[in-house]
């Protein structure tokens, strides 16, 4: 089954570039073809010439980007985007939220909906369509929640699995998020301060620059996306990746959050110089998982999981740590060399999850042999929880502050009554 992409504005279209690139260079490699078989009709479709063709649409309303996204596609050799897969005018949005949604969305709806359809026509199987976008400018969040309204309309069976990249400009973050929760199956959401901070203290990296960023944003999203074997299909590569991704992860329709972490995260000079075991990589992912940590250093080592213990006869769960972070459901996707080896008992702990929720309903487990991306073993954890908690309170909470012509709204309308009154 295959996945139409959406890069929407001028982060989708970056992060859309990089997560092609990461995929198409994760091909290399003995022993994979069927992993390469399974990705190429997953994301990409191959002309008559051999060529491969990302199945995905481009939009934005200028045309620098997109301009230099197709460039690069063409230069690797490995991979292209289609020749009509793109719209952009002469435009921009002006980093203006409702100038995106309300004059550019509607004007070029028709344009960018024949693009998409014409997508999903090359697609035998639809396994859903997956957006990038940012929250932050005015084509990614403003048109491209038009978009997402607008597609869900027209496909109202098909899931929509958006990602966002939140930037701190709160009034387009609260408009974007609040509408896309009621459009979108689920939403991969990557804080922009979180993943410059992986890039300074993780990837070493002194002077860090916006490919940088999109590169690890990339690299979590292919992880994900890559073939894996799964529960429902544990002798061959899942043929469904957005609808298990769902099912595990989204079980009410008011929980449509979801978090990413990975293990290891490091530079390629220090990768050449390290070993891992997988003992240790999830050790240290499920205490990055309880402290809603983003990145191994700095993980707090004292917030601990409730216990539960016997009172009376009773089973009963001790208080929480402040920073516990309680979770709905997990999704461990391991990739690597002897990954049958790997135990994930500790992901499996009752007191880490809700309890209205049986455990074997909340942690779900997809696994390679095929390393992933240059890491002989890797780990990425996809989780609904509270982690998300915080940064969605700073923004709501900014926004309010700013929201100061509240008053205003309040002596015109009584100067209204005043006069109407006469």
């Amino acid at each position: 089954m295959s996945v139409v992409s959406l890069q929407l504005g001028q982060c989708g279209n970056q992060i859309g570039h990089e997560l092609f690139s990461v995929i198409s260079d994760d091909f290399s490699g003995p022993n994979r073809k069927k992993y390469k078989q399974c990705s190429d009709e997953r994301l990409f479709y191959e002309r008559s010439t051999g060529e491969l063709v990302a199945r995905s649409v481009l939009v934005d309303m200028e045309l620098k980007v997109i301009s230099q996204a197709i460039a690069k596609a063409s230069k690797s050799g490995r991979w292209r985007y289609g020749d009509k897969a793109h719209f952009s005018q002469k435009q921009g949005s002006g980093n203006n939220w409702a100038n995106g949604f309300c004059v550019h969305g509607p004007r070029h709806e028709e344009a960018v909906e024949d693009l998409v359809r014409m997508e999903m026509e090359r697609c035998d199987r639809l396994a859903g369509i997956f957006t990038m976008m940012s929250v932050a400018g005015g084509t990614g969040s403003g048109v491209g929640t038009y978009i997402t309204q607008r597609l869900r309309d027209l496909y109202p069976n098909s899931f929509i699995l958006n990602q966002v990249t939140v930037i701190v400009q709160n009034y387009n973050s609260v408009l974007t998020l609040s509408h896309l929760y009621q459009l979108s199956d689920a939403i991969l959401v990557h804080e922009n301060d979180t993943v410059h901070k992986i890039c300074s203290r993780l990837m070493n990296i002194k002077h860090i620059s916006i490919s940088d960023v999109n590169k690890v944003i990339a690299h979590q999203l292919a992880s994900v996306l890559q073939p894996a074997y799964t529960a429902d299909s544990p002798c061959h590569y899942s043929t469904n990746p957005i609808g298990e991704l769902l099912t595990s992860l989204v079980c009410h329709p008011e929980y449509k959050l979801l978090s990413l972490c990975n293990i290891p995260q490091m530079s390629s000079t220090s990768l050449a110089y390290s070993v891992f075991n997988w003992l240790g990589l999830l050790k240290h992912l499920r205490q990055m998982l309880i402290a809603s940590a983003r990145m191994e250093e700095g993980i707090d080592w004292t917030v601990s999981a409730p216990s539960a213990v016997t009172s009376g006869g009773e089973s009963v769960t001790n208080s929480r740590h402040q920073n516990f972070n309680v979770l709905l459901a997990n999704l461990l996707i391991l990739r690597g060399k002897d990954v049958s080896t790997a135990v994930t008992d500790g992901f499996k702990d009752p007191a880490l999850y809700v309890p209205w929720l049986k455990t074997e309903n909340s942690f779900s487990t997809w696994t390679s042999p095929v390393a992933f991306n240059g890491y002989e073993r890797s780990a990425i954890l996809v989780s609904n929880s509270q982690s998300l908690l915080k940064p969605l309170d700073n923004i709501v909470r900014k926004a309010w502050n700013m929201f100061d012509f509240l008053d205003g709204f309040t002596a015109l309308e009584q100067i209204i009554s005043s006069y109407t009154h006469l």
